[in-house]
């Protein structure tokens, strides 16, 4: 579910429970019902699944704060792609290794398949001849808020998503 701001900006996105006790709770409402009709039933009623929620209060959202480091957001920013042979990523790596002193920060993480992450083990680059293939840095930008999922996880969101993705 997409969670929006009075404002109508966009938030996060949420599980479908999380969702459902907002509107039920009366902080949010729906704006767009799920297009496949899917309902909620509890013991008396059913409920349509909503697909994007707007809270009924405005919240105000700093937007100078570093996007946090997360695994899901790390696989977004490098699009699932090894960061030293380009096969599809299963894990993240350290360029410069924590057990050498590399720190957990963006700029010094990428997304790696198992082989590559297996065969670099606590080696800087240049001992084993490697190159990155990207450079790691912070992402930027309002869409990066929405880091529980992806800007184009559901094409119903598009009326409210559709300007963040550039």
């Amino acid at each position: 579910m997409l969670l929006l701001n009075a404002s109508f900006e966009p938030l996060t996105t949420l599980p479908l429970r999380r969702a459902v006790l907002l509107v039920l709770r009366e902080k949010a409402e729906v704006v767009h019902r799920d297009e496949a009709g899917a309902l909620l039933h509890s013991a008396t009623r059913a409920y349509e699944v909503p697909s994007v929620i707007r809270l009924r209060r405005y919240i105000n959202v700093p937007h100078g704060r570093r996007v946090p480091l997360t695994r899901v957001a790390l696989m977004r920013r490098d699009r699932h792609a090894c960061g030293y042979c380009g096969k599809r990523a299963e894990t993240i790596d350290h360029v410069i290794p924590r057990s050498r002193g590399g720190a957990h920060v963006w700029e010094n993480v990428v997304a790696a398949c198992k082989p590559c992450n297996h065969r670099k083990a606590d080696k800087f680059l240049d001992e084993i001849g490697w190159q990155l293939n990207v450079t790691p840095k912070v992402p930027k930008g309002p869409h990066w808020r929405l880091i529980n999922g992806d800007v184009h996880g559901d094409p119903q969101w598009e009326p409210y998503t559709g300007h963040l993705a550039a």
